[in-house]
């Protein structure tokens, strides 16, 4: 059997790419990240939680997903949204409790779907009682942060170097308790942990151990790149960008980023994970240049984010650039590595949002139809887009402390909003466990007299009546974030009833990716056909054939002779799923 995948689809310029042979042992499934807040609330608070993730499983498994990441859901202040840990192993009360937890492991489990958490080693919130006690000089929390007395200049104490936090302004803040300065990478309320002293080493080994225990799959590791900074605490050389010295851009950041023992510590974490039975993943997060990226595959990581896909197309990418991100994966990765391919974050604005629909589906099948793993952010697969997030509305600390005139274009938030379930209030109107309370909170009057008049029977009857009725993200009109305004339009429940929607796309091929024909192959070829149309043919094997994947990221239809293109290229082909404009024709 023989397929092509295609997507309006002319014939110009062959440019040739690589040809690229996969490991016997590649990983190749499909990872979805939930950012708990947005994802699913069952409890009516407006805010997303465990047991809303419990509720919403299937639409993962429906959607072909392999593993699952949650964004951080430990004890917070909230800060920076959960970012700031003020306790590893709690869960906080927001997102439900440890035994939901527990009950989520389980759940994820029997539908075959494995459960990976954010592990966020690089700082702990000021609230932690590890900070606590630094700060009163407690041994041996003393040494569990970075801590400088500074520099006096003309009698005036100043911060130990020219050290830019990422999100602005001076890397340290000072505290009269200590007589010191503290470093904080990230908010002022995001301390930095300070590796250089085992017990910090030890600690966070027993976070890992204690969620292993729990029956996690592994973990994704935030910041990873800012782990370690150089103790001799120099001045970062000028980067030439900007004259603003409380800009991120400020400095070339040799001494802070990437650095050596950052490396190091992770075949530490490796074979800490290697003692379990079952396999368990390291997945790294660090925006940084391709040599430095690469080093995690040789440390222990199954692979290092691959974000080339966010932060080097446009609106205006060609094929060629599509090709030139691809290839430079395959080209770059040591031998044996897994590829994976993300289109979208909690940090990024999303994808429709950035190239526009058109282009946003064509890289959706790359994104599934490329080897290795590919990374869905929720949403994704219905095409959510960004959602306009007015000053008074902004939560996101990166947009908050940009301040009112500037908040836009830092703000988090327009790519955070709750995920788009169907068409009623809050993408949904009733919670999915019903009892009388909730019950009384819909119904009001009614529900009470029910209650008092018919007790049990009753209640019965109105979780008959109210399950008839597809669940959504709430039952609160307030969310934490407003609904994306399109919500009536573009939501799950509309789509699945559409064959062009998005997310008929995105399932069509999430089952091509994990099909037989797509399982079993030998090696992967990439060529652009033309200015704008990209080619991806994946060869299985004599009994289920090729795979094309052809994609146009233009604004108008082109006509592709395969045969000219690919070897061995059969007379008749048979189509998986095309555009409503495509065609194939014999040749």
């Amino acid at each position: 059997m023989r397929a092509v995948i295609a997507f309006c689809v002319a014939v110009l310029p062959l440019v040739i790419g690589i040809t690229w042979n996969p490991p016997d042992n590649i990983t190749d499934f499909s990872l979805y990240q939930i950012y708990p807040r947005s994802y699913k609330d069952s409890d009516g608070d407006g805010i997303g939680d465990l047991r809303g993730i419990i509720q919403r499983l299937d639409h993962l498994t429906e959607s072909n997903v392999d593993a699952v990441w949650l964004s951080p859901i430990y004890r917070s202040p909230m800060v920076d949204f959960g970012y700031d840990i003020s306790n590893f192993t709690e869960i906080d009360p927001i997102f439900g409790t440890l035994k939901d937890f527990e009950d989520l492991v389980k759940a994820a489990h029997d539908r075959n779907l494995s459960l990976i958490l954010d592990f966020v080693p690089n700082h702990t919130s000021d609230q932690h009682e590890w900070f606590q006690k630094s700060l009163q000089g407690i041994s041996p929390y003393d040494n569990y942060y970075v801590w400088h007395p500074g520099r006096m200049e003309n009698g005036t104490r100043k911060p130990p170097n020219n050290w830019v936090s990422v999100m602005g302004g001076s890397a340290w803040e000072w505290r009269d308790e200590r007589q010191a300065y503290y470093l904080h990478q990230f908010v002022k309320q995001e301390p930095d942990l300070n590796y250089s002293s085992p017990n910090v080493r030890r600690e966070m080994e027993d976070v890992l151990r204690f969620w292993l225990d729990k029956g996690v799959d592994g973990f994704r590791i935030d910041a990873m790149k800012y782990l370690y900074e150089d103790q001799r605490f120099l001045d970062e050389p000028l980067s030439g960008l900007t004259d603003d010295p409380n800009s991120y851009d400020y400095t070339l950041k040799i001494y802070t980023t990437d650095q050596q023992q950052t490396y190091d510590i992770l075949p530490t974490w490796r074979q800490i994970l290697d003692k379990y039975k079952q396999p368990k993943y390291i997945f790294i997060e660090a925006y940084t240049n391709t040599s430095s990226t690469m080093k995690y595959y040789h440390y222990g990581a199954d692979f290092p984010f691959n974000f080339d896909l966010i932060t080097n197309l446009t609106r205006n990418s060609t094929a060629a650039d599509i090709q030139h991100i691809v290839d430079s994966w395959f080209e770059n990765m040591p031998e044996g590595g897994t590829p994976n391919w993300v289109l979208g974050n909690h940090d990024r604005s999303r994808l429709i949002s950035r190239i526009g629909e058109t282009r946003a589906g064509a890289l959706i099948m790359c994104l599934l139809l490329l080897p290795g793993v590919s990374v869905t952010y929720y949403g994704e697969e219905i095409g959510m887009t960004d959602e306009y997030i007015s000053w008074e509305d902004t939560q996101d600390p990166q947009g908050c402390l940009a301040g009112k005139a500037n908040y836009q274009s830092k703000s988090r938030d327009p790519q955070r909003t709750p995920f788009q379930w169907n068409n009623s209030v809050s993408a949904g109107e009733f919670p999915t466990r019903y009892n009388f309370h909730t019950a009384e909170t819909v119904f009001g009057p009614i529900a009470q007299l029910l209650r008092n008049k018919f007790s049990e029977k009753a209640n019965f009857l109105l979780a008959e009546t109210t399950n008839q009725i597809e669940n959504g993200f709430s039952s609160n009109p307030h969310t934490w974030l407003p609904i994306n305004k399109n919500y009536k339009t573009y939501n799950l429940a509309a789509e699945k009833k559409d064959k062009n929607s998005y997310y008929t796309l995105y399932e069509k091929l999430s089952n091509l990716k994990k099909s037989k024909h797509n399982r079993k192959w030998a090696k992967v070829v990439t060529k652009v056909l033309d200015e704008y149309v990209f080619a991806i043919a994946r060869e299985t094997s004599p009994k289920y054939g090729n795979v094309y994947a052809i994609t146009n990221f233009g604004d108008k239809a082109s006509k592709v002779d395969l045969s000219s293109v690919f070897d061995d290229v059969p007379r008749k082909l048979n189509v998986y799923y095309a555009s409503t404009v495509s065609k194939v024709l014999p040749w």
